[in-house]
């Protein structure tokens, strides 16, 4: 095999994200009707706002919209975290980010699996957020080595999945057959399956100790448990989800509304009711509740400066009367009051990413004469600065959406738990620093403006 008839990752990730956006919509019609719903909205927000498509299309973000999608699933053991790594490195997806959920009642820790690279990320930016049972939280220690045992028997990945993925680490990469087959195997451990593999007597239990455990636990494999397309307005989606009788989460996770949005929003439709078969009983039937759809809007990515206020100002809201309740999206809008909106604050406080490009009128000068701050170019209008979008996760949005498609009551106390080191010897290789990579694509930007 040469490297010439080899494919990039990027190809085989746009080609992986169409198969499971296909597969998704067939799963969950629902999902079809989030990807209508939100075509529009960002059509009609694109026709009324020329400064932000202009942006979008500097920065090549432009086609990425209506491609862009993120998906979430659970997985029971470090030997599956391990072989999901290695899968979605053929796609050009590494793993970015730590995440403790388990201090906002959720037994998991994850990583969030995308492209690295500015050019990967507008060509596709598909990513999956995954999550690592832990089944140390397990009070209940007979429950706990059930599970370990239940979830030792399994096997998530077919064969023919694993031999390309070694074939791919082997050769550097597939050929167009072997990239096509390969996302046809893959894709096998991401689909929903109806039948359980254990008992309705043992899914009572582990759904006792918590609904995520037997979400996880009692099926073949860690099925998608959403897909989420991007929109350029979360309120107007959260409006359309309502008027089109679409039974929505009654708070959007995040920040609240700004003129310059941050970080990242968050709302869905509720979990569905599903029916499942159990194993004995002459296949009792029963039903589980995993797999919602969710639209997000994202925004700025923050330096750990603007990180910092945000955490803050967030906890601030929280504190006041908890993250519900009518009255928690005015104190958020209070709270968050201290915090820029406007382009020109938050990058010149430092509390965000900007990527920064040359005017025609700056491009057309010789770089001895560039040889200035770029704050100065940009007031003397040589340079322009777009916001650089944020391709990871919260924490506390990423809890909130689970604990609101786990039923709404289901909350559970435990320990502060994060262990950083723990799940990286269980993926088999260090997370990536976030931060470190807006900042190295800020840093390029800057670089090209006087070269």
């Amino acid at each position: 095999m040469t490297a010439e008839n080899l494919v990039s990752p990027d190809h085989i990730r746009s080609l992986f994200a169409q198969a499971m956006s296909h597969m998704y919509r067939t799963e969950v019609p629902l999902y079809g009707d989030l990807v209508e719903l939100v075509s529009a909205i960002n059509a009609k927000v694109l026709a009324g706002d020329a400064e932000l498509a202009a942006s979008l299309k500097r920065n090549d973000d432009y086609e990425r919209i209506d491609l862009e999608r993120h998906g979430a699933i659970r997985v029971g053991t470090a030997a599956e975290l391990a072989m999901l790594r290695r899968v979605f490195a053929v796609m050009g997806m590494y793993p970015v980010g730590y995440y403790d959920l388990a201090v906002a009642g959720v037994p998991v820790h994850s990583t969030a699996f995308r492209p690295l690279e500015a050019a990967s990320l507008s060509r596709n930016p598909f990513r999956v957020f995954c999550s690592l049972l832990r089944l140390e939280l397990i009070e209940d220690a007979a429950l706990r080595e059930q599970s370990a045992a239940i979830l030792a028997k399994r096997n998530i990945f077919t064969d023919a999945a694993v031999t390309l993925v070694a074939k791919a680490e082997a050769q550097g990469g597939l050929d167009q057959a072997d990239a096509q087959a390969f996302v046809a195997e893959a894709l096998e451990t991401f689909r929903w399956h109806s039948d359980a593999t254990v008992s309705l007597a043992t899914y009572q239990q582990l759904h006792d100790a918590h609904r995520l455990i037997a979400d996880v636990v009692s099926f073949r494999g860690p099925h998608i448990n959403h897909l989420t397309p991007r929109t350029l307005d979360i309120d107007a989606a959260q409006e359309g989800m309502i008027a089109a009788g679409i039974d929505a989460k009654a708070v959007i996770e995040g920040p609240p509304r700004r003129a310059c949005p941050i970080l990242l929003r968050q709302t869905s439709f509720k979990a569905l009711n599903e029916p499942v078969h159990f194993v004995g009983d002459a296949g009792a039937a029963g039903s589980h509740t995993a797999r919602f759809g969710e639209i997000e809007q994202r925004g700025l990515a923050l330096t750990p400066k603007g990180r910092a206020l945000y955490d803050q100002l967030l906890e601030q809201a929280r504190a006041a009367e908890g993250s519900t309740g009518d009255d928690y999206y005015t104190r958020l809008q209070t709270a968050f009051a201290g915090f820029p909106d406007d382009w020109a604050s938050l990058r010149r406080e430092g509390l965000g990413y900007f990527r920064y490009r040359l005017t025609e009128a700056g491009a057309a000068l010789p770089a001895a004469a560039r040889q200035l701050p770029a704050e100065v170019l940009i007031e003397r209008g040589l340079a322009s600065a777009d916001p650089i979008v944020y391709e990871d996760f919260l924490p506390v949005s990423a809890a909130g959406i689970f604990q609101s498609n786990l039923g709404g009551a289901e909350q559970r106390a435990y320990a502060e738990q994060a262990n950083q080191a723990a799940f990286e010897a269980a993926l088999g290789a260090p997370v990536g620093d976030a931060f470190a990579l807006y900042a190295g694509i800020e840093q390029a930007s800057l670089d090209a403006l006087t070269a």
